[in-house]
C-alpha cells in the first residue's frame, strides 16, 4: 500500500477516472470544466476494453486490437472548448453511412488503430490523439489485452428459473434478459496498462461511474493488478451512481442494489464518497444511507441530472458536484 499521505485541497488535483461509453465520457465533461476553473490539473481517464460490438468488434475481430470506440469517446469529452478542438472532436466522432464495408465504422476508431499499426504502441498512440484534438486530459486503456466479459445469469433458462447461465460478450452481457449475479473477465489477468497503475498510485481521487454498471464500470475492479493499486492508494475514491436502471444488465436495480453490486466485488475497495442524484434516489434514501454509512463512506447529494431528462447526467452540474466533493475533502 502507497505511504503518500493526501494531498490537502487547497490547490489543483490529480484525478483518475475509470469507466466507458456515455457514461464516462459525461463524467469527463465535467472534470473537464474543472481543468478550465484550475481545480483539476492533472486528469486521465482509464477505459474499459471489452466491447465486442459495432465498429469497435469488428475492428477487434479483423485485427486483433484493443476495441477503440470507448477510448476514442473519452478523447472525445476531453477535447477543449476551442474551435479546432471541437472540430476535430466532432470528426473524430463521425460514423460513416452507405451500404458497404465502411457502413457503420467511426473514424476515429480508424485513426486510432491506424496509429496502433504504425507505433506498435497503444498508449503513445492514444497520446498522438490526444495531443491532435488538444485534450484537457490522458486516455489509456484498462488492459493491454482485448477482454472478455462473462457473466452469471439467472433466470435466462424458462424451464430451470433458479439455475445460473453463462452469457459471454460485453453486448450479450448488457442485453441479457435475466438477473446478473456476478461477473468475470476472459482472460482472467489481462496485462495491466502501466501508465493506468501509476496513474492511481499518484491521484488526489479517483472516479468510478456512472455508467453501464456491471459492462463499463465493474470490469475495472476485476483486473488484479488494477484491482490492487485501487485498494492500496491513498486517493479519494468516489462512486457515482447511476440516475435510472438499464434494461437488461440492471433492470430493476435502485441506488443502493448499485452499491452492493459493485462491493461484492470488489469488498476491499475503500469508498471515500457516493454521489447520486437527489431526485433519483427518492424514497430510498434512507436506504442509501445505511448502505454508504456500513461501507464507511459519505454520501454526497446533488442534482446532478439533464433538467428535463433524467436519464443522463449534466456535465456542468456534476462539475459543480465534483467540486463541492474535493472542497471538502
Amino acid at each position: 500500500m502507497s505511504t503518500r499521505a493526501p494531498a490537502p485541497v487547497d490547490r489543483a488535483q490529480s484525478v483518475v477516472a475509470f469507466g466507458g461509453g456515455h457514461g464516462l465520457a459525461a463524467s469527463l465533461q465535467a472534470l473537464r470544466l474543472l481543468v478550465a476553473d484550475l481545480v483539476v490539473d492533472d486528469l486521465t481517464a482509464v477505459v474499459t476494453v471489452a466491447d465486442n460490438g459495432g465498429s469497435s468488434g469488428r475492428l477487434r475481430s479483423e485485427f486483433g486490437v484493443l476495441p477503440p470506440g470507448d477510448l476514442r469517446m473519452a478523447l472525445a469529452a476531453l477535447c477543449g472548448e476551442h474551435q479546432w478542438g471541437d472540430t476535430w472532436a466532432r470528426v473524430l466522432q463521425h460514423r460513416f453511412a452507405g451500404h458497404g464495408e465502411m457502413n457503420g465504422h467511426v473514424i476515429g476508431n480508424l485513426l486510432i488503430v491506424g496509429l496502433w499499426e504504425q507505433l506498435g504502441d497503444p498508449v503513445a498512440a492514444l497520446d498522438w490523439v490526444g495531443r491532435l484534438l488538444g485534450t484537457s486530459g490522458r486516455v489509456l486503456p484498462m488492459a493491454l489485452d482485448p477482454l472478455d466479459i462473462t457473466a452469471a445469469v439467472r433466470g435466462v433458462d424458462a424451464g430451470a428459473p433458479a439455475s445460473l447461465t453463462t452469457v459471454r460478450g460485453q453486448v450479450e452481457v448488457a442485453t441479457t434478459q435475466g438477473q446478473i449475479v456476478s461477473i468475470a473477465l476472459d482472460p482472467p489477468d489481462p496485462r495491466p496498462c502501466p501508465e493506468a497503475l501509476v496513474a492511481v498510485t499518484e491521484a488526489d481521487w479517483v472516479v468510478l461511474g456512472p455508467g453501464s454498471w456491471f459492462t463499463s464500470v465493474m470490469p475495472h475492479v476485476m483486473v488484479p493488478a488494477l484491482r490492487t493499486a485501487l485498494v492500496g492508494t491513498d486517493a479519494r475514491v468516489v462512486v457515482v451512481l447511476n440516475l435510472v436502471d438499464e434494461v437488461g444488465e440492471t433492470f430493476g436495480f435502485g441506488p443502493r442494489d448499485h452499491l452492493a453490486a459493485l462491493m461484492e466485488h470488489a469488498p476491499d475497495l475503500r469508498v471515500h464518497t457516493v454521489l447520486a442524484d437527489r431526485a433519483c434516489v427518492g424514497d430510498g434514501l434512507a436506504d442509501l444511507e445505511e448502505a454508504v454509512a456500513s461501507y464507511g463512506a459519505r454520501l454526497h447529494l446533488a442534482d446532478v441530472a439533464t433538467a428535463g431528462d433524467s436519464q443522463h447526467h449534466d456535465p456542468q452540474r456534476l462539475a459543480a458536484a465534483y467540486a463541492e466533493i474535493m472542497a471538502a475533502g
